[in-house]
């Protein structure tokens, strides 16, 4: 990771409320933290991980988590959205012959396969945040989904 990137991590500790980032890119992991009794971030490890994990990257930023949780939806009856988190083709079934993973009307439990977002030959299973009953599927099987774009429909009452 270069340096200027490294230092504009360093500044959205500073200008958010965030107490730690960690980043995992190109076998390379780097944690920042902030400094409890000051806001100086600290920069705890820069690790060389690629012969061990050829996995996907991911990003995480501590204390923010809370703001990208699936928030009821007025327009759909207070029923929460889960989003597609990736640009893809979206399946509602783990094979074309098979049943699918979710039905309208069906109850889902945190953590249930609802889909399959295909993103460039990886198979990425869609698990819900949310427990409830499932009002509506927003999405066609086999067809393009963008990211951010509503998938599903759950009644965390019903």
């Amino acid at each position: 990771m270069k340096k200027n990137q490294i230092l504009d991590l360093v500044k959205i500790l500073e200008s958010h409320d965030i107490s730690e980032i960690e980043i995992s890119h190109w076998g390379q992991k780097i944690r920042i933290t902030k400094n409890l009794s000051g806001n100086t971030p600290n920069v705890v490890h820069v690790k060389d991980t690629s012969a061990m994990n050829k996995l996907p990257h991911f990003v995480e930023v501590a204390g923010i988590a809370e703001e990208h949780k699936p928030a009821p939806n007025e327009e759909n009856g207070g029923g929460t959205e889960i989003k597609s988190p990736i640009v893809g083709t979206y399946y509602q079934a783990p094979a074309p012959d098979a049943e699918p993973y979710v039905r309208v009307g069906d109850h889902i439990s945190i953590g249930q396969p609802l889909c399959i977002i295909e993103a460039m030959k990886i198979m990425n299973v869609i698990e819900s945040e949310v427990a409830g009953k499932l009002v509506k599927i927003l999405a066609t099987n086999a067809q393009a989904v963008e990211y951010n774009q509503t998938l599903f429909i759950i009644d965390p009452a019903g």
